[in-house]
């Protein structure tokens, strides 16, 4: 079951509400507001591959304040 570690970069002033948003989201694990390079650091869990993409892209990625994200998929041993 692929995991990942998606970093947020958001407009000033959106963090609250756009973490909000990510909670609501069916494979967001935790999220959590982050003071430095990244605004938000949310942890996902998906059943396949595909369907981790298709929530980091159509909705992650689409949320309206959402300036940029960095994804790391971790390796499962």
């Amino acid at each position: 079951m692929p995991r990942a570690y998606v970093l947020l970069n958001v407009e000033s002033g959106a963090e609250e509400p756009v973490l909000k948003q990510l909670r609501e989201i069916n494979i967001v694990e935790e999220a959590y507001v982050s003071y430095g390079v990244y605004d938000l650091i949310v942890k996902v869990h998906s059943n396949t591959m595909d369907e981790m993409k298709e929530a980091i892209s159509h909705k992650i990625r689409n949320i309206k304040q959402v300036r940029s994200t960095l994804t790391l998929i971790m390796v499962e041993e």
